[in-house]
């Protein structure tokens, strides 16, 4: 299926009814050793580490590579999707990705430094046969509609919950 039925058959059914807009992702993860995460998302399973300094054993990206990744590869998504709609021939798309993090955040060293990304920056090189104006609407639309970049950009209200279980004996 093309990118394009794919567009069009979404914006159809959700004319039929703005519910089926809605759409819930879940994710769960365990500890597993040290440090590191076993995480389900859907059919998929993958380890988070953290590097030696952080407590690690440096056997899988850590969270922000993660998040960093995330962004990257929606990015990516999004420019192919934004292309088919606005009728763009693309020949390549590279996104690159790195950000500032101050580690007394982390470690509560500094009351005044946040614990994640000071700044992030993205790079996206975008070959193809059309005029740079063209990659430039393409851009706006993509920063408009990238729904990780969104969460970057953007508050977003979160709630978390905690259950305490009983410990072994």
């Amino acid at each position: 299926m093309s990118l394009t039925s794919i567009i069009d058959a979404t914006a159809d059914v959700v004319a039929q009814d703005s519910a089926n807009a809605g759409a819930v992702f879940r994710a769960s993860g365990s500890l597993t050793t040290g440090v590191a995460t076993e995480i389900t998302a859907g059919r998929h399973t993958f380890v988070v580490d953290e590097p030696p300094a952080l407590g690690g054993e440096d056997a899988a990206p850590n969270p922000v590579e993660y998040a960093l990744a995330s962004l990257i590869s929606c990015q990516v998504v999004t420019y192919r999707f934004w292309a088919d709609k606005l009728g763009l021939a693309v020949d390549s798309i590279d996104v690159s990705a790195e950000g500032d993090l101050d580690v007394r955040g982390i470690f509560g060293l500094h009351d005044d430094v946040r614990a994640g990304f000071g700044h992030v920056r993205l790079a996206v090189r975008i070959a193809g046969p059309e005029p740079e104006e063209r990659y430039r609407e393409l851009k706006a639309a993509v920063d408009d509609h990238c729904p990780v970049l969104d969460l970057f950009v953007n508050p977003t209200r979160v709630t978390t919950g905690l259950e305490v279980g009983a410990q072994a004996a």
